[in-house]
């Protein structure tokens, strides 16, 4: 790894083009797209939170829906951020060399990878908004304190799009992806809070709960989407800042590494 893999990030706004391109190429398949992301965090919410939360008491104060519904927020941004970070951000640099024509242009692999980071999130965004919309519709989300889960929605984005872009840089093909969602998402699913609080959890699996990302978005949506003030709220959003800005890094970084050899 040589000093220059290892420099600091050095960013231009060309990175919107990036951003850009990659929009342009996504509205020819919109509609399917969404609907695919959308599909199975609505499963999760209509069929758990129905059918489950019928047999349940309240839990943490709510309807079992109604806290269902703050962790599939989460969890359906954590998903779209990844696969759009992973599967196309993959194809975009190794399968179609997509990235190495950008670079040829005047605009950096820096800029290249802010992009692809942004646009990740960007798309996580409108899934994160859709499953809110339904919440909504539903009855399950308190306004306006709710809208503050939009600039949160985007940074959880930001946070996973750059841990996929790290196994992106690392992956020599697709198969290598069900490692990360095998060993890393399912189990952020099943621990940080999605389907079931994390103090049900042993000691020492709540105690790696609260490393992991997911639980810290999961921490401040599940309050404001109910209409309560979340505590610790900024201790909440350094986590996921800083996931998203180490994770970038370590990204960029491994990118450099593979693409400017």
């Amino acid at each position: 790894m040589t000093a220059k893999n290892l420099a600091l990030p050095a960013f231009s706004l060309r990175f919107v083009h990036v951003w850009r391109r990659n929009r342009l190429v996504w509205r020819k398949l919109a509609i399917p797209s969404m609907l695919g992301n959308l599909a199975d965090p609505m499963l999760y919410m209509l069929g758990l939170g129905y059918g489950l939360g019928a047999m349940l008491p309240e839990v943490g104060g709510m309807s079992y829906i109604a806290f269902l519904a703050a962790g599939t927020l989460c969890s359906s941004t954590m998903m779209s951020a990844s696969f759009e970070a992973m599967y196309s951000g993959f194809s975009r640099m190794h399968v179609q060399k997509t990235w190495d024509a950008i670079i040829n242009a005047p605009v950096t692999l820096d800029d290249v990878v802010l992009g692809e980071a942004v646009w990740a999130a960007s798309k996580s965004f409108l899934s994160g908004m859709a499953v809110l919309i339904v919440a909504w519709a539903l009855g399950l989300v308190v306004f306006p304190l709710a809208l503050f889960t939009i600039p949160l929605v985007f940074l959880t984005g930001l946070a996973f799009a750059s841990l996929g872009l790290i196994i992106t840089a690392l992956s020599p093909s697709y198969d290598f992806f069900m490692y990360y969602f095998t060993l890393a998402i399912t189990p952020m699913m099943l621990v940080c809070g999605v389907f079931f609080p994390v103090e049900q959890l042993p000691a020492w699996l709540q105690g790696v709960a609260q490393v992991l990302p997911l639980t810290h978005a999961v921490s401040i949506a599940r309050p404001i989407m109910n209409g309560a003030s979340p505590s610790a709220v900024l201790p909440h959003l350094l986590v996921i800042a800083a996931y998203a800005a180490i994770g970038f890094y370590i990204a960029l970084v491994l990118t450099r590494h593979r693409l400017l050899k």
